[in-house]
């Protein structure tokens, strides 16, 4: 499997290159273009197996701000074949080479696609989530495997041993082995949010995070009174 994120600025997407039975998974509708011989089958693709799983798979993801199915490819001939995925929103996109040694966990709306080797499942994540203004389960992934996720604006990988303070809505994806708290941008909630910062996710420990430099539902508020009104 050869995955190739090709980076276009606001504009990047990832090319999937397929061959023999290798298959690849992807939030419902991020493909744009592909060879004639890739094969795509739409699933709900429980963590258990059978239908139940699946349908419980898919109420899981939707908790975590994703889609409730996803889309699989594979080369119908075993020959080479190539798929293109991109996000919804503009940003850059990121491929994760997941080793099996760390889960990652993926804020709603940044996981695109994955190795079908990885394993989805989700990690709830209580009142804490609509506070924080996040989902209320992240995405998690384990297993070895490219992971591809996507960002509003550009993204940015930081590597952590310490703490680190990030704005609700800027995180992509964070290793587990990093622990995470709600709190407060300032020393008080009033001031938190006469500045415009409100809550803030604070993490501590060891691993990597991804943040991304725009928050698409900051955005989504801004937009929103700027557009004329629906005509039914």
């Amino acid at each position: 499997m050869d995955v190739q994120v090709q980076d276009r600025g606001a504009f990047s997407w990832a090319q999937i290159g397929l061959s023999g039975d290798e298959q690849f998974v992807s939030e419902a509708g991020a493909m744009f273009r592909s060879t004639t011989n890739i094969d795509i089958e739409v699933t709900t693709r429980g963590k258990r197996g059978g239908m139940l799983g699946g349908i419980m798979g898919g109420i899981g993801r939707s908790l975590a701000g994703e889609s409730f199915f996803l889309s699989t490819y594979r080369s119908t001939d075993g020959r080479h074949g190539e798929v293109g995925i991109a996000s919804a929103h503009h940003g850059q996109v990121r491929k994760i080479d997941c080793d099996g040694s760390v889960r990652w966990l993926c804020t709603g709306g940044s996981y695109l696609g994955s190795s079908k080797s990885l394993e989805l499942d989700t990690a709830f994540q209580g009142i804490g989530g609509m506070l924080s203004g996040e989902s209320l389960s992240f995405l998690g992934v384990t297993g070895e495997g490219p992971l591809v996720v996507a960002a509003f604006g550009k993204l940015t990988e930081i590597e952590l041993d310490g703490e680190l303070t990030v704005d609700t809505g800027h995180v992509v994806a964070f290793e587990e082995s990093l622990r995470y708290s709600i709190g407060k941008a300032a020393k008080s909630f009033i001031k938190s949010f006469l500045v415009g910062e409100g809550l803030v996710l604070k993490f501590i420990g060891q691993g990597r995070v991804l943040v991304q430099s725009h928050n698409p539902d900051e955005f989504g508020r801004r937009l929103g009174p700027l557009l004329p009104p629906r005509i039914e």
